[in-house]
């Protein structure tokens, strides 16, 4: 058998992918009888797909995505107003490719994360890197590494990804220092890098929120510059669903005292 002589060897190439497939491919090539150039292309596919894999999961749990939110679920009837064709469009991550930008608006609960979490996912599946994080952790998370030694290595990370999600942006005020790196992200970023931020403010609103206006002029202007900016609106999904949930539960009551009633022998009235 041609196990026992390549078994070692492959290990120490680390070609686990071979590995795992070797006794299979090997019977293959006996009952089809392959050559040998179509037995090693056979392990060679299943060591590529093997290292396909991996990447695809280490690209997935470094873009820190608060769950598996993908477009195939997303609700399109729940937003009427959302044109599903633009949604399509950006998931075949053609903006990310031209380093443009995509800011998503809307009242809490009518899906901008999970839309940009799925196009996270699509990003990934296709051997990009992502990182996702709110507004408020990612900004948080840099002025504990200004005070720890990390600042650098944290700010490094957000620079080189092929598409930094920003989730939350302006559910609070930012500080001078959380306005400063926001600054610093959207300046390095801009033509370099693709942005996805969600935010239940519209970005007229957003000037406040920095505290200095030049400082607001100066990101926003690079952050808008090459973006499409989507509004949503409607109801909160997860509102919709508790009420929704709320009235089944109400409606079958009556039903279970009728069927509580008729055990104990009572009739209806």
């Amino acid at each position: 058998m041609l196990t026992h002589p390549l078994l070692p060897k492959l290990k120490e190439l680390r070609l686990s992918g071979m590995v795992d497939t070797l006794d299979e491919r090997a019977q293959m090539a006996q009952l089809q009888n392959l050559t040998p150039v179509d037995f090693l292309a056979l392990l060679l596919d299943d060591e590529i797909d093997r290292r396909q894999q991996r990447k695809h999961e280490r690209l997935e749990r470094s873009a820190g995505f608060d769950g598996v939110k993908l477009l195939a679920q997303f609700d399109f009837a729940a937003v009427p107003c959302l044109d599903r064709s633009l949604a399509l469009e950006m998931a075949t991550c053609q903006f990310i490719q031209k380093r443009h930008n995509w800011i998503l608006c809307g009242p809490t609960g009518v899906g901008k994360s999970h839309l940009a979490t799925a196009i996270g996912y699509e990003a990934v599946k296709r051997g990009m890197t992502v990182l996702f994080q709110t507004a408020n952790a990612m900004l948080a998370d840099l002025l504990t590494g200004r005070a720890d030694g990390s600042y650098a290595k944290k700010m490094a990370a957000i620079l080189r990804c092929d598409l930094l999600i920003i989730d939350d942006f302006g559910l609070r005020q930012l500080s001078e220092t959380g306005a400063d790196d926001l600054y610093e992200i959207i300046h390095s970023r801009y033509e370099r890098g693709s942005i996805i931020i969600t935010s239940n403010r519209s970005p007229s609103e957003w000037p406040e929120l920095f505290g200095n206006p030049l400082i607001a002029s100066a990101a926003l202007d690079r952050l808008t510059h090459h973006a499409r900016i989507t509004v949503i609106t409607g109801d909160s999904y997860r509102q919709k669903h508790r009420r929704k949930t709320a009235n089944v539960g109400q409606s079958s009551q009556p039903e279970l005292a009728e069927k509580e009633g008729n055990t104990r022998g009572e009739t209806p009235t």
